[in-house]
C-alpha cells in the first residue's frame, strides 16, 4: 500500500482550501445562514456587556476565554475526525462554527458562571442548558444547515456540554484560591 507523499497531501489541502473559497464565495457570503451566524456572533457580546457583573469582569471573562478555548479544542477535533461539520461559514478559513465557540456557548456560559455562584446551582444550571443546547438548538441548526452530524448524535453532547463548563470552573477556582493564599 502506497502511502500519500507530504507534497500529494499539500497539494490536496491547497485544492480544498481555493474549493472551501469557492464555496464561501458562491454559497455562504450573504445567504440568510451567514446573517444568522453574523448575529449569533455579534449580539451575544452586546448582550454580555449589559448584563456583566462588572465587580467581577476580570474573572468572568477568564472563565469564558478559557472556556472558549476548550470548546475550540473540541470542535475542531470533531470536524477533523469528521464527526460533524458545518455546511456555512462566517469566514472562510476557518471550519468551525466560530459564532457559536466563541460567542454563544462562552456568554452564555459566563452568565451562568456569574449568576450560579454554588455549585450545586451551577451543576444544576449546565444541565438545563446542555439539554436546551443538544436536543433544542442544534436540531434547529440542523434544520437550517449550519451545522451536519455525520457520525455524532445529540445525545453525546450533552455530557462534553456539562463537563466543559465544570472543568473550567473547578481549573479557575483552584487557581484563584491558590493564588489567594
Amino acid at each position: 500500500m502506497a502511502y500519500p507523499t507530504q507534497g500529494e497531501i499539500e497539494k490536496a489541502h491547497k485544492q480544498l482550501t481555493e474549493m472551501r473559497f469557492e464555496n464561501f464565495i458562491h454559497q455562504d457570503l450573504l445567504s440568510p445562514q451567514w446573517w444568522l451566524l453574523l448575529g449569533l456572533f455579534v449580539l451575544p457580546w452586546i448582550l454580555w456587556w449589559f448584563l456583566v457583573d462588572k465587580s467581577r469582569i476580570k474573572q468572568i471573562w477568564l472563565f469564558g476565554l478559557l472556556l472558549s478555548i476548550l470548546i475550540t479544542i473540541l470542535d475542531d477535533i470533531g470536524v477533523q475526525m469528521s464527526l460533524w461539520s458545518y455546511p456555512y461559514q462566517l469566514v472562510n478559513f476557518i471550519p468551525r462554527l466560530n459564532p457559536i465557540d466563541i460567542s454563544v456557548l462562552p456568554v452564555l456560559h459566563m452568565l451562568i458562571y456569574q449568576y450560579f455562584t454554588k455549585w450545586k446551582t451551577f451543576v444544576i444550571a449546565n444541565i438545563i442548558t446542555a439539554l436546551l443546547y443538544a436536543y433544542i438548538a442544534e436540531p434547529i441548526f440542523v434544520k437550517i444547515n449550519i451545522y451536519q452530524l455525520t457520525n455524532w448524535k445529540y445525545s453525546y453532547s450533552v455530557p462534553i456540554y456539562i463537563s466543559k463548563a465544570i472543568i473550567i470552573k473547578f481549573f479557575l477556582e483552584r487557581v484563584l484560591l491558590k493564588s489567594k493564599v
